[in-house]
């Protein structure tokens, strides 16, 4: 994991002072509320409807387990003894004292954390693939070209105050896990002729006008990525429009000047910087690779590894079934990374207890190198579990609620916070998501329909990426009542496309049954092994509508 070195721990001891200073005025009431605001964001303190939100940041969602242990006494001190973890795999803990906050960001500073341009129009958290430097399908690591982008980005005076809010999403393997074309930037990190480069993707977004990203540069050197980041904002800076908050995203400056227009703009704008003082020299990229070495395998004994854990698939099919669904492979010989669900009845998909956070930092020592990641779909991952490793691990994950076998599956689901507590939702998300949780609760079931992405958002906003989902569920509000508008067919993955409406919106009591309807369709039409989106490509959307509206 990337170190703080002098310079990084001065500049977020300093921001913490200055936030102090700033919280003790507003609090003495020599600032305004709204001399306040963009002081609170600054510093990812937002006021939502349960009181004040401090949105955590995970560069590329990795963290140790000395800043996990820090955040569970955090949620235990300052909150109500737990967060949620967020799709762009941040911390969100929502029951905060404004007074509280410079505290908390002190906190934080102990462990290397910050909460620095987690809000507000700026660049936010730098977000990437949670199999990152462990993936078999990997051409480059995208961790140090994240970090190096997050250093330059981070408290950037030319684009503190850019038209929106924007996104930046980095990948370097053949599958893309880190959502690339849904985001203001999409980097794919290539090898080619021996060089490493990037493809540039801009334009992408979700939210009241969702689209897809478009490619404006095959090939970037790497050493040049600084630069023409830089130019992309200045080009958005310049013509990005600010009279209207829904079009200033830079999706609509890429729609209505047309990609090549704008990849025009840019290239004239990259000109005059490439070859510069942006230049990321070979000995940089070399310095920030060193804070990403592989840990010490033990790849001696792989092969015996591999036979305990053949054994144990063979003796035990629960434990089989969990393997199946939330293990994935490893570059290194007999290892695993393996997701931890936090997807369970009764609970907010990605909310996690104080408890469960320490249990968390301690599997991470016991059974890896003591690292965590986060992930799009709001679980966790332990990335370097030994293959023998894996039936006592889940045996632990099993009493620690995080065993889940459903990664992948409808049962693991996206979702917003939705109206409980987000002040901009017109409906709950959470809510219906525990009764998809509690309707579905058959795993043969769930296991029968494969692989299905379900994405819930409470409003037009997207958090919840329902754009994206192979089901994508749109919370409404209809005169004070909340209703849900069904769409399918969206994938945030290489196959990227986005969700098409299945028809109006149906009332809150009768979503459940709605999404019970169209999942028995795909059931009746899809062919051998065929996958739900695959179906809905083939077959279209009129048999789904024609279940949306069956009789129930």
């Amino acid at each position: 994991m990337y170190q703080y070195d002098r310079i990084d721990q001065t500049v977020v001891n300093e921001r913490v002072a200055e936030f102090r200073d700033q919280t003790r005025r507003y609090l003495l009431g020599q600032l305004s509320e709204d001399e306040f605001r963009p002081l609170r964001l600054m510093n990812g303190l937002y006021f939502e409807r349960q009181g004040p939100m401090l949105r955590i940041n995970i560069p590329y969602g990795e963290l140790s387990a000395q800043q996990i242990r820090k955040l569970a006494h955090i949620t235990r001190a300052y909150d109500r003894g737990f967060g949620h973890f967020t799709t762009r795999q941040n911390l969100q803990l929502n029951h905060l004292r404004v007074e509280d906050g410079p505290d908390i960001l002190a906190e934080l500073a102990e462990v290397q954390m910050h909460a620095i341009q987690s809000s507000g129009n700026c660049i936010r958290n730098i977000t990437s693939d949670q199999f990152a430097g462990i993936t078999p399908d990997e051409a480059v690591d995208p961790r140090p070209y994240c970090e190096i982008v997050r250093q330059w980005a981070t408290l950037h005076p030319e684009f503190a105050y850019l038209p929106r809010k924007f996104k930046i999403a980095v990948s370097g393997a053949r599958s893309d896990r880190a959502a690339v074309r849904v985001h203001d930037i999409g980097l794919r990190l290539v090898q080619r002729n021996g060089e490493t480069g990037a493809e540039v993707w801009v334009g992408g977004g979700l939210g009241r006008l969702p689209m897809l990203g478009e490619r404006i540069r095959e090939f970037l050197p790497e050493s040049e990525l600084l630069a023409y980041l830089e130019a992309i904002l200045r080009v958005y800076n310049r013509y990005g429009r600010r009279d209207n908050p829904r079009r200033a995203r830079i999706k609509v400056l890429v729609m209505e000047r047309g990609s090549e227009a704008f990849a025009n703009d840019v290239e004239e704008e990259y000109s005059r910087l490439e070859g510069g003082e942006l230049t990321v020299t070979a000995e940089r990229i070399a310095a920030m690779k060193s804070h990403f070495q592989p840990p010490p395998y033990a790849v001696a004994d792989a092969a015996g590894d591999e036979n305990v854990l053949t054994s144990a698939l063979a003796g035990d099919a629960a434990f089989a079934r969990w393997v199946e669904r939330n293990v994935a492979e490893h570059k290194a010989p007999g290892y695993r990374a393996v997701h931890l669900s936090l997807k369970r009845r009764g609970a907010a998909p990605g909310d996690i207890t104080s408890e469960q956070l320490l249990t968390v930092a301690d599997l991470a020592e016991r059974y890896g190198f003591g690292e965590v990641r986060t992930t799009h779909h709001q679980n966790l991952v332990l990335p370097d579990v030994r293959a023998a490793d894996l039936p006592a691990l889940h045996r632990e994950l099993q009493d620690a609620d995080m065993a889940a076998p459903t990664v992948g599956l409808l049962t693991d689901p996206i979702c917003c916070p939705g109206w409980e507590f987000c002040s901009l939702a017109n409906a709950g998300s959470i809510p219906v998501a525990k009764a998809i949780l509690d309707r579905f609760d058959d795993l043969d079931y769930v296991y029968d329909l494969g692989d299905l992405r379900l994405n819930i958002s409470g409003c037009m906003n997207a958090c919840g990426h329902h754009h994206v989902g192979h089901i994508g569920l749109l919370g409404v509000d209809k005169k004070g009542e909340e209703w849900y508008q069904i769409q399918i067919g969206g994938s945030s993955a290489d196959d990227a496309s986005l969700g098409k409406v299945l028809g109006p919106a149906v009332p809150k009591d009768e979503v459940v049954d709605v999404l019970e309807r169209v999942v028995e369709r795909y059931l009746e039409l899809r062919r051998p092994a065929e996958p739900f989106l695959e179906t809905v490509r083939r077959a279209g959307l009129q048999p789904f509508k024609e279940a949306l509206h069956a009789a129930a």
